[in-house]
């Protein structure tokens, strides 16, 4: 079959393609006729789930989006945020999920390579990479190979790139054995008014095509990410794209270049869909039509179809829209940093997408259906049961709190991940103020006293215990991480991580996850201004926990005044802000110790959470404490004993008297807390303004020593606590 051909399309084509019976008779009703091959497989694409978010769209709409400080929300490369002194911030996550399982290291490599390029599109600098990262159970067979190659991809590529990879998540559980997670964020910088946009405008501009040239790899990319893993997942191999870091730090320079100049209408990057999308998308965006031809394509393998062309997902690509007349000085600039530069179409004001080939029309589409017109599903819900909370320990606890601190520290969650951000680098460019480990990495925002704080959040156990809880959970432990260091939270990015949608139960976690997010964010004034959704993500029926990663982003006005979590000395009064009633369900102390997961997650009271949060802003802003951390994971245990790791000095916590389970108080993860360090001639004013402010303040204990204390129990010394911290990550990866 030729791919103008149309009378060879069988059903089993169309299925093969992705596409329902419905949807290919949408098709045909749009076209007036049957698709060609080609004209085949760019539906196939751009109307995947990766693509046209044709599960999710209906309920995305229910996110905030706005706000005096938002620039651009969702529906670009990124979101931009207003950072004063005439700059913004640009930033976005993205998912690389099944590539990465398939290949790890490339997968990984491309995914950090494509977020990358969402930032530069718009005119950014990237100055930082988040990563957040979630694998199977650390002894299952494939999880020490995926975790060397999602990292070795992660660090190849950034450290090439010469972009710092400051922070992230790393965390564990059965669910991903078979579908691990590896979400990408990346943050630019740019000057408010040299935003660029994927808008193409002005008949009879030329259309150019930049950076390497094309080859069949990732082929039907966005379709493989649209579908749920089976046994035949390893032949998925040559879907997984090949990056080139080196290609794409030229890319990035020959880009920034041209944006200096008043030459370009339009750009976008090649990403999932490659060709396909950018074309589309920007022709889209604009209302216009595009022409080109498949015949000025840089191609580095011979006999390349026009398929093979629109589809592939070759790497470190841009697709740009010149003001005519300006070729010449564009492809100078090309030429300069020795990357491809074509010229291979025009902008039309007919709408449609008219591709020649070898002196024929290969396809001949309307842009605003294949680009607008998928289909939106109502799909089916099912709520998740609801469980009971559960409050401290009944019984006697299967070991004693010292070993319980112990188990948790070493824990797979918890234990610390130097191993994975040692192989990065996160120190380049110099700006980076606070490193991978506490609440939120700190990048300085160059040539000023401004930084911005960066972290991403989620817990997926939560979300599968209560996906609203959990949804609400994620946006407000990433508010919590940036109050933490001092930061004015700004704005979220997120990526959608879930099961099979067209599974109700699947598609009731997604909606209420949604749901809890859009709450959290309307009451901390958090929009959301870019994201992702990642689905079917299973094997064999079997669905990974639902992960809604929630990426933030705050500002520091004045670094001097930023906060870390390291207790800074001896004699400091550590204060807790909030209050422990002992919440154990869904907790890590209940599946790390107790060996059970079970019971509804703490609740998120959104009020309560701002005021505590607001109140701790604005200790931080009038210089009033030493070191602030969140609690969180493993509670306020874990959350002492990291400030004892990070300063390297020892602490005692007294258990109050009216504790009705010391280890639910010590090990509860109730949400809204903070632990504060403050020198000891600040108590009084503190709990003051936290009577004034409706907010609890409770001493808790002192640091001093070479051991942390737990209510009179035997002292865990920093030696011991360092080397379990420390061992789980390098005794996983040196295991026979």
């Amino acid at each position: 079959m030729t791919s103008s051909d149309s009378s060879a399309i069988t059903p089993k084509t169309v299925a093969e393609h992705g596409l329902s019976s419905t949807e290919f008779e949408r098709i045909k009703e749009i076209l007036g006729r049957a698709p060609n091959l080609v004209e085949l497989g760019i539906f196939s694409v751009m109307w995947s789930e990766h693509c046209s978010y044709k599960s999710s769209r209906r309920h995305l709409a229910k996110f905030p989006t706005k706000a005096p400080w938002v620039v651009q929300g969702p529906g670009e490369n990124a979101g931009v945020v207003d950072i004063g002194d005439g700059q913004v911030v640009v930033f976005k996550m993205e998912s690389h999920n099944h590539p990465s399982y398939i290949e790890p290291y490339q997968g990984a490599a491309t995914g950090v390579g494509g977020i990358m390029r969402d930032i530069f599109t718009m005119g950014a600098r990237p100055v930082a990479v988040l990563d957040a990262l979630r694998f199977g159970e650390p002894r299952h067979p494939k999880t020490r190979h995926l975790i060397s190659g999602v990292v070795a991809g992660i660090g190849g590529y950034g450290n090439c790139v010469g972009v710092p990879t400051v922070g992230g998540e790393c965390t564990f559980h059965a669910s991903f054995n078979g579908n691990i997670l590896v979400n990408a964020m990346c943050v630019g910088i740019a000057h408010a008014d040299k935003v660029f946009y994927a808008r193409a405008a002005g008949v009879g501009n030329p259309v150019v095509y930049v950076g390497a040239k094309t080859g069949r790899d990732g082929i039907h990319g966005a379709t493989m990410a649209s579908a749920e893993f089976t046994d035949e997942t390893e032949a998925k191999r040559p879907t997984v794209q090949v990056g080139d870091p080196f290609t794409e730090k030229l890319l990035i320079e020959a880009c920034l270049e041209l944006m200096a100049r008043d030459c370009i209408v339009a750009i976008q990057d090649m990403g999932a869909a490659g060709l396909t999308s950018s074309s589309f998308e920007m022709a889209a965006s604009g209302g216009t039509g595009i022409e080109m031809d498949l015949d000025q394509v840089p191609l580095r393998e011979t006999g390349m179809t026009a398929y093979e062309i629109m589809l592939s997902e070759s790497q470190e690509r841009m697709l740009i829209v010149l003001k005519a007349g300006h070729e010449d000085e564009a492809r100078a600039i090309f030429e300069k940093w020795e990357l491809d530069f074509a010229t291979v179409g025009h902008v039309t004001d007919t709408g449609r997408m008219v591709l020649r080939m070898g002196g024929e029309v290969v396809a001949d589409l309307p842009v605003a259906p294949v680009s607008g017109a998928s289909p939106v599903y109502d799909r089916p819900t099912l709520p998740s049961p609801k469980l009971l909370p559960i409050m401290g320990v009944t019984g006697a606890p299967p070991m004693d709190v010292r070993e319980a601190a112990l188990k948790l520290l070493g824990s797979p969650d918890i234990a610390s991940k130097r191993w994975l951000y040692e192989q990065y680098d996160h120190l380049v460019r110099g700006d980076t103020v606070q490193r991978p480990g506490g609440d939120a990495a700190v990048v300085r925002v160059d040539g000023s006293k401004k930084g911005l704080a960066l972290t991403t959040d989620c817990t997926p156990r939560y979300c599968e215990a209560d996906p609203f809880q959990g949804g609400m959970q994620a946006v407000a432990e990433a508010w919590r991480n940036l109050i933490a260091v001092g930061a004015r939270p700004l704005a979220i990015t997120n990526c959608l991580n879930f099961g099979n949608p067209e599974r109700p139960r699947i598609m009731g976690q997604l909606v209420a996850c949604i749901e809890g997010m859009a709450e959290a964010c309307r009451v901390l004034d958090f929009p959301v201004v870019s994201g992702n959704v990642s689905l079917y993500n299973e094997t064999d029926g079997r669905p990974i926990q639902p992960t809604p990663n929630v990426g933030g982003v705050g500002l520091i006005d004045d670094l001097a005044r930023m906060t870390g979590l390291a207790l800074p000395g001896e004699g400091f009064v550590i204060l807790m802000v909030g209050e422990s009633a002992g919440w154990l369900g869904a907790s890590l102390y209940m599946r790390e110790v107790m060996g059970r997961e079970e019971g509804a997650p703490p609740p998120v009271d959104l009020t309560y959470e701002k005021r505590n949060g607001l109140f701790v802003q604005g200790l931080i802003h009038d210089g009033l404490v030493a070191a602030v951390h969140d609690i969180a994971d493993g509670g306020l245990t874990i959350a002492i004993a990291e400030m004892c790791l990070a300063g390297g000095i020892g602490a005692t916590l007294e258990v109050p008297d009216d504790a009705t389970s010391p280890q639910g108080w010590l090990f509860g993860e109730e949400q809204g807390r903070y632990v504060l360090a403050v020198k000891p001639e600040q108590v009084a004013n503190l709990r003051s303004r936290g009577n004034e402010a409706g907010v609890l303040v409770r001493e808790i204990g002192r640091s001093g020593g070479d051991a942390l204390n737990l209510g009179g129990h035997v002292p865990i010394s920093l030696d011991e606590m360092r080397r379990v911290h420390e061992a789980f990550l390098p005794d996983l990866m040196q295991a026979a």
